[in-house]
């Protein structure tokens, strides 16, 4: 006779917050007119760029539909002289690495990967100095949910000391977070309509 397997409760609750909070960012997303939505997060706010000390690596993410824009940070963030580099995960079950993505204007040195677009595997390999995350769910104390993979966790909690900027939509802030000793806090947190910190 087989034991029955144990669940962690707190692993349950992010599972129903993280559906739930997918849901409210993916409707919100979706019913933004397409003008407004390109008038947003054009580049960072002035206490988010103080954060950002001169000559650093930028990481920022090649953003979903459903997820906060990061693309014109990305933009911006080069044109000021910063190396911007993006995720790269060689497959679904290794780490996340980043790779410098030489050419945000044109978009030139990108490949499919198993998320999407990620700069090509030629790149070389970076390690950001600030990073600006996207998330699923946030609190105004700058706790942050993922999407569950644990790859900026781990990432960040593989290289200690960076700082991480969320980025999100109003719509996905949340009163309390089921929180894990590796969930790792973030500095700043930027909406359309607030910056939250830094902390």
């Amino acid at each position: 006779m087989t034991s029955p397997v144990e669940t962690n409760p707190v692993d349950e609750e992010k599972q129903r917050l993280r559906r739930a909070m997918r849901k409210a960012r993916r409707e919100h997303a979706a019913s933004l007119d397409p003008s407004v939505h390109a008038l947003l997060f054009r580049r960072p706010p002035n206490p988010v760029l103080a954060l950002i000390p001169a000559g650093s690596i930028i990481g920022l993410y090649y953003n979903t539909p459903d997820e906060a824009p990061a693309l014109s940070y990305a933009r911006f963030l080069f044109e000021q002289g910063h190396t911007i580099a993006l995720p790269w995960i060689a497959t679904e079950d290794a780490p996340m690495l980043f790779r410098q993505w030489s050419d945000p204007i044109g978009e030139s040195d990108l490949e499919s990967g198993p998320y999407g677009p990620q700069p090509s595997a030629e790149n070389p390999i970076v390690v950001p100095d600030v990073l600006f995350c996207p998330l699923v769910a946030f609190t105004e104390r700058g706790e942050r949910m993922g999407q569950g993979g644990a790859f900026y966790d781990g990432w960040l909690g593989r290289n200690p000391g960076r700082i991480a900027i969320g980025m999100a939509w109003d719509v996905q802030k949340v009163d309390s977070l089921p929180l894990e000793p590796h969930d790792a806090p973030l500095k700043a947190i930027v909406t359309p309509t607030r910056l939250y910190g830094p902390f």
